[in-house]
């Protein structure tokens, strides 16, 4: 069982920057693949970032991949989305996700444990 809680979000201009927090309950997060995901208002959720266990592996969506960064710290029990130049289509509710394997890492609903979500307004 491990429990994920976000953090991080909020209201930011054009052009900012937001670094995202997902914490994670339990011992057993380093043996478990990461995922960051996100859903606007009327729209799918969308896959943004994943990260295997140790970190050196990573995959991002590609339109973000030149603006966002996934990283975790094992001793922490951390997973963290660095957003750099937000849009405001960047503008959604921000979930992480966990799963045993970093396998199908763009499909959400093979995920096992989700976080709450963190807000992410990003105005013009």
């Amino acid at each position: 069982q491990v429990q994920l809680v976000e953090s991080g979000g909020g209201l930011v201009q054009a052009g900012g920057s937001l670094r995202l927090s997902c914490a994670a309950s339990g011992r057993t997060f380093s043996t478990y693949a990461m995922g960051w995901f996100r859903q606007a208002p009327g729209k799918e959720r969308e896959f943004v970032a994943a990260i295997g266990w140790t970190g050196g592996t990573t995959y991002y969506a590609d339109s973000l991949k030149d603006r966002f960064t996934i990283s975790r710290d094992n001793a922490k029990n951390t997973v963290y989305l660095q957003m750099n130049s937000l849009k405001p289509e960047d503008t959604a509710v921000y979930y992480c996700a966990a799963k045993p394997i970093l396998t199908n890492f763009r499909e959400w609903k093979v995920y096992d444990y989700w976080g709450q979500g963190t807000q992410v307004t990003v105005s013009s």
